[in-house]
């Protein structure tokens, strides 16, 4: 009995898998609740915002800065997953940003938010409305509030006397984020939790509190006349990184009420982060919210480790005491100001979580989106925010989409035409082609927001060509094979082995071009390059998988395997005999 032989072509096989993997993929389509392709700016219109930097002399910023925060944000951008938006300085102080898609008012701000991120120890707390603050109390030394320049160390917690009075008791904020600032491991020794007294409502700092460390005068009155109910949360002074004590707000609502705090100096800097990625709930805790875990250098580590070792030890000595928390300020407001309780999270890691309602899928990744690409060298406030129409319209559409169709017609017919019933493969693999870049272009909006704009269907358009060339280089070589004499069925995997190479090299090169396009240009260019690469890639996928099998199998037909003269294949259409050449007879023969 002859041995199996296992490198016989299966081509039903690839087809059934192909066809199966285009199952998959149009399930997913329906699933994800979305069928049509998203437009882009110049299809669909779309949001415009123009943001205006702000300076402390009230002048123009460098040029060097406003460049700097073009590139953060257009980083932002395509970390958002907002394909085709533009990022354009205009003038010397304005940044305009629009983005596809009407309603992105909360993307644009997400975009233009500095995002500078401080972890600052907590020295009071209370509700957020004015109060009375006393004046502090002389320090042993008799210095005042001017030495700016010190940094607390393992000395400023206070000692158990004088904590046992805490200045006020945690804010509604800081009991609710129950692990707001954790350690990535569920360790015992380095996790966050609120203290016992969460179910004592806000009071007024006491006078022999933690208020008693607090030198600046002008920060205490801030601190008493501050109302977080009413106004802008930002604090003027907040978000100075050279300020020893700063006034803030918490950034939301948490349960109708909102905390207030008093800070010491920064004791990590958003720069000593090295990555932030948000992160899902824990499937163990029914209360989990998403996350975003942090990751510091060598520094941020080290200082990282110091500061929540000083808040907990303040937590052992009075559990109440406000400077067992450890804010984490973003852009000059606290996301949330956790207890340490369990002792110093070392390890250069961290995570910033909060309750479920407020702390989403959508807040932990647009949070960890803005942190990970550095904060803005300035601030910016939004001058103007406008709802656009597209700038091409239908007609410019109707238009693209009848020269697609036009070309796409001229294609068929020239292979109906030179090919005949060969052509037919050529069609049906133009079909398949089309449905997977459809699919491709539907899922690709829905999960990475590639959004469709002008350039990207001028690439599509410009790859039916590219797909096309494909098809002919296989059947030339098939041809080929015919024309020397051999049978079809030997000929499919001849012609198949012989430009397999030449269709992988061509690709390869169109597939480089649009990569280094891709990279090197922006805006639609940089759209059309991808919708090429997009198509170059498919166009392989087709060729293997559906063209190739297809050919195989039609091969086995009475129709194309005897060379019918429609078929396309027809032995003695593509092999002409040459003509008979006449020679003179020897005289002899004349004779």
């Amino acid at each position: 009995m002859a041995p199996p032989r296992s490198n016989v072509p299966r081509p039903g096989r690839t087809l059934f898998a192909l066809f199966a993997v285009l199952a998959v993929l149009t399930g997913v389509m329906f699933l994800q609740g979305q069928t049509t392709p998203k437009l882009g700016l110049d299809l669909a219109g779309g949001t415009t915002v123009t943001l205006t930097a702000k300076t402390e002399n009230g002048k123009n910023p460098p040029a060097t800065q406003m460049d700097q925060a073009v590139k953060i944000m257009t980083k932002r951008v395509n970390g958002l997953g907002v394909a085709e938006a533009e990022v354009a300085k205009q003038g010397s102080n304005n940044i305009v940003v629009n983005v596809p898609g009407e309603g992105q008012g909360r993307v644009v701000q997400l975009i233009g938010t500095t995002a500078r991120l401080q972890f600052r120890q907590v020295f009071a707390v209370t509700d957020g409305k004015p109060t009375t603050v006393p004046s502090p109390s002389p320090s042993p030394s008799g210095k005042d509030g001017k030495d700016k320049g010190a940094k607390p160390s393992a000395s400023s917690t206070p000692s158990p006397r004088s904590s046992a009075q805490p200045s006020a008791s945690p804010s509604p904020r800081g009991r609710a984020l129950s692990q707001a600032l954790t350690a990535p491991s569920p360790s015992p020794s380095a996790s966050a939790k609120p203290s016992p007294q969460a179910s004592v409502p806000p009071i007024t700092p006491q006078p022999d509190g933690g208020l008693s460390a607090i030198k600046d005068k002008a920060v205490l009155e801030q601190f008493a006349k501050l109302d977080c109910y009413h106004g802008d949360r930002r604090v003027p002074g907040a978000n100075d990184p050279n300020r020893q004590w700063v006034a803030a707000c918490d950034e939301k609502a948490e349960k109708g009420q909102i905390g207030k705090y008093i800070l010491g100096p920064v004791r990590v800097d958003g720069k000593n982060v090295t990555s932030a990625d948000a992160m899902p709930p824990n499937a163990q805790q029914a209360s989990a919210s998403w996350s975003v875990g942090l990751k510091f250098d060598g520094k941020g580590a080290k200082d990282f480790g110091a500061v929540t070792t000083e808040a907990s030890q303040a937590y052992q000595a009075s559990p109440n005491s406000p400077q067992a928390q450890v804010a984490i300020v973003l852009d000059g407001q606290v996301v949330s100001a956790p207890s340490i309780s369990r002792g110093a999270i070392t390890g250069g890691s961290a995570s910033i979580d909060g309750p479920p309602e407020s702390f989403d899928q959508a807040y932990a990744t647009n949070l960890a989106n803005v942190l990970k690409y550095g904060a803005l060298p300035l601030e910016f406030k939004q001058s103007s925010i406008d709802e656009v129409s597209s700038t091409l319209g239908t007609d410019q559409l109707r238009g693209g989409l009848i020269a697609g169709g036009i070309g796409l017609a001229l294609v068929v017919l020239y292979c109906l035409l030179y090919y005949r019933g060969l052509g037919l493969v050529a069609v049906s693999s133009l079909v398949v082609a089309a449905g997977i870049t459809y699919l491709s272009v539907v899922i690709l909006g829905e999960n990475m927001g590639f959004r469709l704009s002008l350039a990207h269907i001028i690439g599509l358009i410009v790859s039916i060509g590219i797909t096309a060339d494909s098809f002919i280089v296989y059947f030339e070589r098939l041809r080929d094979e015919l024309r020397a004499g051999r049978r079809l069925r030997p000929s499919v995997e001849v012609a198949w082995k012989r430009a397999r190479r030449t269709i992988l090299v061509a690709d390869a090169v169109t597939f480089i071009a649009a990569l280094v396009l891709f990279f090197l240009a922006v805006g639609g260019v940089k759209g059309f390059a991808f919708a090429m690469g997009l198509t170059t890639l498919i166009d392989v996928v087709v060729v293997f998988f559906f063209t190739k099998p297809l050919v195989a199998l039609l091969a086995r037909t009475d129709f194309f395997g005897r060379g019918h003269p429609l078929s396309g294949l027809d032995p003695r259409k593509l092999h002409k005999e040459p003509a008979p050449v006449a020679t003179a007879r020897p005289k002899s023969q004349e004779a």
